[in-house]
């Protein structure tokens, strides 16, 4: 009885590091690497740090959270970084945009991205409505222009919705886009709108076009042509932007538009890597809940003009899964559909 005894604690011994560490322990005294897929200022660079501001405070033992731009393909550098490369101990949660998410469903060389069907999803801050807009000093004012005239649109790389967006609608409606990518970031693309080098921006999530250029919307600089979402934007109808839907032709194309768009339900997801152990995940779960809830945190959200609408963990990953069962021939004509 003795030896199966101390055979038993050998084998307890030898596997300890794999057991997590009790939830009250863990985190304390420990940093969290918030990793962001994007460039300083940008959009979702403002979403993660106003979040890491407030998420340690509901992670017992108050961990430090530093967020680290990590810039790259769209963010899926940012996303191959967490979910392949960096420890999975709950340490290191990614801040990708949902192009991140899609791309290895839609790229047309899947291998070696971002796993995002395979990693654990910690939540989303917002649902989202993307614009299709022109600046003041642009001729196209209108939807009415942009099926009439050349339009230069600036982008993203691969995987931004700037990017995407642009060709996408270039595609499925009879929108006369010239699409020139490699920007770096809205902010990068706004500053070339300004210039004059390019028309406007199409693909924008209406959050980040709202926190990032408060006073173009306030004095009317930013022309707001096309709404993009599942459903029509109160806000954006008012101010006189159409539905996409209106001008998208055929069936097909709206099968292929609304597999594009569903991406927008998870607009600002967070994760850690695959193998991370449940006991963290749901600590973290736990945290961006409550996190989302914190009257502290929707005020530093309401004075920074971010819009906030939650998903939980557990839904973005049903969504995600969902997203990756979309019948193979729809998923090819999406693909065709973002690239030129």
């Amino acid at each position: 009885m003795k030896h199966k005894l101390l055979r038993v604690s050998v084998m307890v011994m030898a596997t300890g590091a794999a057991i997590p560490a009790p939830a009250q322990d863990y985190y304390a005294g420990k940093t969290i690497d918030f990793v962001v897929g994007g460039n300083s200022g940008g959009g979702f660079d403002i979403y993660a740090r106003a979040i890491a501001r407030h998420l340690t405070r509901h992670i017992p033992g108050t961990p430090a959270i530093v967020a680290k731009n990590m810039p790259g393909a769209g963010s899926t550098k940012a996303g191959v970084h967490v979910g392949t490369i960096a420890p999975a101990d709950g340490l290191t949660i990614g801040a990708v945009t949902p192009g991140a998410v899609t791309g290895p469903l839609l790229d047309d060389k899947p291998s070696g991205l971002f796993p995002a069907n395979k990693v654990l999803w910690i939540g989303s801050a917002n649902s989202s409505t993307r614009i299709c807009a022109t600046f003041e000093r642009s001729k196209i004012k209108t939807v009415n222009d942009m099926l009439a005239h050349r339009t230069v649109i600036g982008g993203g790389s691969y995987g931004d919705a700037t990017h995407d967006y642009a060709h996408m609608i270039r595609k499925t409606t009879d929108a006369k886009i010239d699409v020139i990518g490699g920007y770096k970031g809205t902010l990068d693309t706004t500053l070339a709108m300004e210039r004059g080098e390019i028309d406007g921006m199409c693909g924008w999530d209406w959050s980040s076009a709202k926190s990032q250029k408060p006073e173009w919307i306030r004095d009317g600089k930013l022309r707001l042509l096309m709404q993009i979402g599942a459903t029509p934007d109160e806000e954006l109808t008012k101010l006189g932007a159409q539905p996409l839907w209106t001008f998208v032709k055929g069936d097909i194309n709206r099968q292929i538009v609304a597999l594009i768009v569903s991406q927008q339900a998870f607009q600002r997801p967070y994760f850690v890597h695959g193998e991370t152990p449940m006991t963290y995940l749901n600590i973290l779960r736990k945290a961006f809940d409550a996190t989302m809830a914190d009257p502290q945190f929707q005020a530093d959200a309401a004075k920074m003009r971010i819009d906030v609408s939650s998903l939980p963990g557990a839904t973005v990953q049903d969504l995600i899964q969902k997203f990756y069962a979309t019948p193979r021939d729809i998923v090819e004509q999406a693909r065709r559909a973002i690239r030129p």
